[in-house]
């Protein structure tokens, strides 16, 4: 972000642990405790069960007695493991190359962004008409997980940047990210959040989601006495199949 009073670069609040959490197509943080759990089978040997070593087959138990026919088993049966819930649907990985947003009137190219040497994130450039970038850490919009676009609220010479009316978005405003395989990833907007960067929610944007998301985040709480933003914004939207 540049600041309306000395033109100062800030940058977006992205701890380097929030790579962690970035990673495209994953579902729970924890595969283990998620997977769904296996019903013994009827031979003597159990089914091999997850462990954080790897797979591990259980050892045979001793053979039992015949049992005369007509006896009553003792041991009630297994119930069945409950099904796991579906996961939402989700469109196949493509780099963005647009973002649209008819409702504040942004039309703008996507840069492709990383990380610094001192893992800190990139930004866009600075500059009139500077457009927004992907963090290319994050899964690509529309795949499974929190896709993060970025974007200045001003610029260099005290114009708008390109997300300087992220505010003004609402709940059900629709946003369009085209897709290098010709394909157009829509979202929903749900809500917009203010944060100071010195309390950033780390999980809460950047950690894995079921279902594919959107993060549009921008620099925001500008102090005058500083000539600094101390905030972050970040819209939240959800993927419209």
């Amino acid at each position: 972000m540049i600041s309306r009073a000395n033109g100062h670069r800030l940058g977006f609040t992205a701890p380097a642990v929030a790579a962690l959490f970035l990673l495209a197509g994953c579902g729970s943080p924890d595969a283990t405790s998620a997977a769904p759990s296996v019903a013994a089978s009827a031979s003597v040997t159990a089914a091999p069960s997850a462990t954080a070593e790897g797979p591990t087959t259980a050892a045979p138990s001793a053979t039992a007695s015949p049992v005369p026919a007509g006896t009553p088993s003792s041991a009630p049966a297994a119930a069945p493991s409950p099904a796991a819930s579906p996961q939402p649907d989700v469109l196949a990985a493509s780099a963005p190359v647009t973002l649209v947003i008819p409702s504040v009137g942004v039309r703008s190219d996507l840069l492709s962004l990383g990380l610094r040497e001192n893992q800190s994130l990139e930004v866009p450039p600075d500059g009139p008409g500077a457009p927004a970038g992907w963090y290319n850490q994050s899964p690509t919009p529309g795949d499974r997980g929190p896709a993060v676009l970025l974007g200045h609220v001003n610029a260099t010479d005290g114009g708008k940047g390109v997300f300087a009316d992220l505010r003004a978005l609402a709940a059900g405003d629709r946003v369009d990210v085209l897709r290098a395989d010709g394909s157009t990833a829509t979202f929903e907007v749900q809500r917009g959040e203010q944060y100071q960067k010195d309390d950033f929610p780390t999980l809460t944007v950047y950690g894995n989601t079921p279902g594919s998301e959107l993060r549009l985040i921008t620099c925001d709480g500008y102090n005058p006495d500083t000539g600094e933003f101390d905030d972050n914004y970040v819209v939240y939207a959800t993927l419209v199949l």
